[in-house]
């Protein structure tokens, strides 16, 4: 392995695992999905392609893991429960981001990959676009549908009936 790539995977690897892992909800699949951007990124390092290594690595897991997602063609189903109630001890906290968590499983892949590059990796709409390699329209409207997917999870049962009944 050349010695730039090495430094790059030392320094960035860290991150990259968690990015993966706020992709794929599983630690066991993050790291394959690292290992398999990166091992792309080996292979276009050694052509001299890669112009921004951290871009590259980050489209390259976003491509595998929108590649695995249609070959398994299986999404989870994930029921959303009230927390039971607090005491005052983290628990309602925890439970909310543990709903959070379990409802951006559910957000196609495309929409969770801007959406966790938004707000989990603190990135502006031009830097998702670089890194995925489309359009800073196509980030916001990602964005929008992402977003509106989780309003809709997370919206009371009652408030739908009435819509509807309106």
């Amino acid at each position: 392995m050349d010695d730039g790539l090495a430094a790059f995977v030392r320094d960035r690897y860290p991150r990259l695992l968690r990015r993966a892992y706020l992709l794929t909800g599983d630690a066991a699949s993050a790291e394959d999905l690292v290992q398999e951007a990166l091992a792309r990124c080996c292979t276009a390092w050694r052509r001299g392609v890669i112009a921004q290594p951290e871009a590259y690595v980050s489209r390259a897991m976003i491509n595998v893991f929108a590649s695995h997602m249609r070959q398994r063609r299986l999404m989870r189903r994930v029921v959303l429960l009230e927390p039971a109630g607090s005491v005052g001890d983290g628990t309602a906290e925890r439970a909310e981001r543990h709903a959070l968590w379990h409802a951006l499983l559910t957000v196609p892949p495309r929409q969770r990959a801007v959406l966790v590059l938004r707000y989990y990796e603190d990135m502006d709409e031009q830097g998702i676009a670089a890194a995925l390699n489309v359009t800073v329209g196509t980030v916001r409207s990602q964005l929008a549908k992402g977003l509106q997917h989780l309003r809709k999870l997370h919206e009371p049962s009652e408030q739908m009936g009435s819509r509807r009944d309106a």
